[in-house]
């Protein structure tokens, strides 16, 4: 059975393996702060649905507290260690079932295996505190193994700690012109490419949200990202195959090997 990826744009992605529907970071606002939503539309009300919504760390653009208000009752929530604690607001989504998770916990949902493995990036969530849960990756492991970056940096033990994977869902990009400490660009997000080796690799967290007012400042930020990224994973992991997604649009792929 094939697994099947969908990227709505930004972190947010539906990855589909074994009749189970999981929902990365779900980020369904046309404007957040500062930020517009310049590409694509509006993911419709069917990329609501899933089995289980994952969120990688307390950014208000990965959790984003009224898109997960909107996921229906009894959909599956893994949230960072102590992210309730941060986020109070995540203590009144009641028809949700909510579990906090840090790297090396595992769980099940239906057919599938969820494995939270470490991020290297800013687990607080600014700017209203000094709270701060692990920002974490996921890995989706059913008929393929399927892994989630959510933002990060490199390090070192990336290979060890997240382990083989079929499948590789990784940002090369950002929501303005600058990418801070612990995160990927196009080039970095290559060499994970090549720590990692899987057979399949998506693009994501680029080319959707830019600043409002900031349109003519450096838009190649903006737009290159993806493109980038397919150029040069050609060049240095010409075994993987990259699958540069439109919003919206979909791509099956194959089983574990």
């Amino acid at each position: 059975m094939p697994v099947e990826v969908t990227w709505w744009g930004h972190a947010t992605c539906t990855v589909e393996d074994s009749d189970v529907r999981v929902l990365t970071d779900p980020l369904f606002a046309r404007r957040l702060a500062h930020l517009r939503r310049r590409r694509g539309a509006l993911p419709p009300p069917g990329a609501r649905r899933a089995d289980v919504a994952l969120v990688s760390h307390l950014h208000a653009d990965h959790l984003h507290l009224p898109s997960l208000a909107r996921l229906a009752p009894g959909t599956r929530l893994l949230v960072p260690r102590s992210a309730p604690r941060a986020v109070p607001g995540l203590r009144r989504l009641t028809h949700l079932r909510l579990t906090e998770m840090e790297p090396g916990d595992e769980t099940g949902v239906g057919g599938v295996r969820i494995r939270a493995v470490p991020a290297r990036h800013d687990g607080r969530r600014l700017p209203f505190g000094p709270q701060r849960s692990p920002a974490l990756g996921y890995v989706v492991e059913g008929e393929a193994r399927t892994y989630f970056a959510g933002d990060t940096g490199l390090f070192e033990d990336m290979a060890k700690e997240v382990g083989p994977v079929d499948v590789a869902l990784l940002p090369v990009g950002g929501w303005g012109p600058y990418l801070g400490e612990g995160h990927l660009d196009a080039g970095r997000a290559v060499e994970a490419l090549v720590r990692l080796a899987p057979r399949s690799a998506v693009p994501v967290h680029y080319g959707t949200y830019w600043p409002i007012g900031m349109d003519a400042v450096r838009p190649h930020e903006f737009h290159a990202p993806g493109e980038e990224f397919v150029r040069l994973a050609a060049e240095r992991a010409p075994e993987v195959a990259v699958h540069r997604l439109g919003h919206g649009e979909s791509v099956l792929l194959g089983a574990a090997r």
